[in-house]
């Protein structure tokens, strides 16, 4: 009995899981399935999927966004020029409302699972066409667009005309 030392009398942990870094991430670590090349899908509102939505185009002279909501209006994904890198009189083309469209589309797609959208279009910027084509190409079906361009009936008066 000299021989043995005593030992403490508490219970034994569990046994740690196979997938140990899939249980208890480590912070600064990559999880193990996007290790493996795998991208993970994250849902918005607790892994609903919101298959049709709304795409609002906002087109004015200097900038194009565009916001993808759910039916009752929530913001599902949005893009700008400006959140896109353009800078300046770039921001106002037609080829920069192209891309503003296909990532927001993307992002839409991508965590909510859209399938059709309805398309708001407002504003007399150069980007309204080319922003429809863009949600089209990206894969989303265009249920319906419509203007929504505010129209003054003898309201303010506007701005004078330039002189260059």
């Amino acid at each position: 009995m000299a021989d043995e030392k005593e030992t403490p009398k508490t219970p034994a942990a569990p046994a740690a899981p196979a997938d140990a870094a899939a249980a208890a991430p480590v912070e600064g670590a990559a999880p193990a399935a996007e290790a493996a090349g795998k991208v993970r899908k994250s849902r918005l509102k607790g892994g609903k999927l919101i298959p049709t939505g709304i795409v609002h185009i906002r087109a004015t002279f200097n900038n194009t966004s565009v916001t993808i909501t759910d039916p009752r209006g929530a913001v599902i994904s949005w893009s700008s020029a400006g959140r896109c890198a353009f800078k300046g009189s770039r921001k106002s083309t037609a080829y920069a409302a192209t891309v503003v469209a296909q990532e927001a589309a993307r992002t839409a797609i991508a965590n909510s699972g859209m399938r059709e959208v309805e398309i708001f279009v407002q504003g007399p910027g150069s980007g309204r066409e080319s922003a429809i084509r863009a949600i089209q190409s990206a894969g989303l079906a265009v249920t319906a667009i419509r203007d929504v361009t505010p129209i003054p009936h003898n309201g303010c008066r506007p701005p004078k005309r330039r002189r260059v």
